[in-house]
């Protein structure tokens, strides 16, 4: 079983923006789709490009640095099927938002 950490105020990333956050030193992409939070690793698998940083439309996040698709809500990669990245689970707890973590 996982434990959730509060990584920020839900109010601090409006609907269709991304950011990056560090859990215990790993870096999570999360993502505000439409009021509903979700997060992804943020490693593209292609060339490594920050997903945190990417172009969210909708559920996918576009990798700022060659293009990479992915769906936020599962991590499964749109441009190569068959391929994802790790998916994490995330509550809003009030006002924060939690990831959990291994």
């Amino acid at each position: 079983m996982g434990t959730y950490v509060i990584v920020l105020k839900k109010e601090d990333l409006a609907p269709g923006s991304c950011t990056t956050v560090d859990v215990k030193g790993t870096k999570i992409a999360l993502f505000n789709a439409g009021g509903t939070f979700y997060a992804i690793d943020n490693t593209c698998l292609h060339r490594g490009g920050p997903l945190g940083e990417g172009f969210l439309n909708g559920k996918t996040v576009t990798c700022p640095w060659h293009g990479w698709e992915y769906n936020v809500e599962n991590g499964k990669c749109e441009t190569t099927p068959g391929v994802s990245v790790k998916r994490y689970d995330v509550r809003v707890a009030g006002e924060n938002v939690e990831i959990c973590v291994d």
